[in-house]
């Protein structure tokens, strides 16, 4: 049987090594390229096409997630493993919608990755430690993602597409501040920060921040001021 064929996309050269590495070491695997950002990443699965690319979540210009719906759309083959930092079940789901079979932390092992690249091998997803087949994942992501946005579905009120995640971040936006500020206020990273922001537009199918919080505004899903008439900053 012909070896796993893998690339490892990294923008810390030390950690890539190390899974290039790891990787290495498994009879069944073959790392065939390695690259540190996210146009990079692109170009080296179009022109290798590998089984499976291990992709870090947070890349340089084009992260994790905009280069899966990349491949996505492009309806290239292979199956995209993605390696995160953070936990976020926002994430998640937006990484699996994307297309990507697999979201793990980066502190995974070595041996539950090589476990994780076969079972996407054999067309299964992985997220959250467990191994879903397709009708699997797509009762995961109906589940989790009603669970997200019930805080901010009142019964009788039609439903909106954000998460309550999303819905979170875009508060912070209709009151002005900043992808820096609002990722301090929320505890999340700058690019966990951009990655809500990117997908608040596609969803809401606006052009600009400005244009999503007059959206949010007029249909009253978030507000300006408090009911005591004081700013929602603290």
């Amino acid at each position: 049987m012909d070896p796993i064929r893998i690339v490892v996309v990294d923008d810390h050269p030390l950690f890539r090594q190390g899974v290039v590495d790891a990787l290495s070491l498994e009879p069944g695997l073959r790392v065939i390229g390695q690259v540190g950002t996210g146009p990079e990443a692109l170009e080296l699965v179009r022109r290798e096409l590998p089984d499976v690319a291990v992709l870090d979540v947070n890349l340089p210009e084009l992260n994790g997630q905009q280069v899966t719906r990349q491949l996505t759309l492009e309806k290239v083959a292979t199956r995209v493993i993605l390696l995160t930092a953070y936990d976020d079940v926002e994430q998640v789901i937006h990484a699996i919608r994307a297309g990507a079979m697999a979201y793990c932390s980066k502190d995974v092992e070595p041996s539950t990755l090589v476990t994780v690249i076969e079972a996407v091998m054999q067309g299964n997803y992985y997220v959250g430690n467990r191994t879903y087949d397709k009708p699997g994942i797509e009762r995961w992501l109906e589940e989790q993602t009603e669970r997200a946005v019930r805080p901010y579905s009142e019964p009788g009120e039609p439903f909106h597409p954000l998460s309550g995640r999303e819905m979170e971040v875009l508060e912070s936006v209709t009151q002005g501040k900043s992808n820096k500020e609002i990722a301090t206020d929320l505890g999340i990273s700058h690019q966990t920060v951009k990655n809500h922001v990117t997908a608040i537009l596609r969803k809401l199918g606006v052009d600009d921040r400005t244009q999503a919080a007059v959206y949010a505004l007029k249909r009253g899903w978030v507000r300006l001021y408090k009911q005591d008439g004081s700013s929602g900053e603290e």
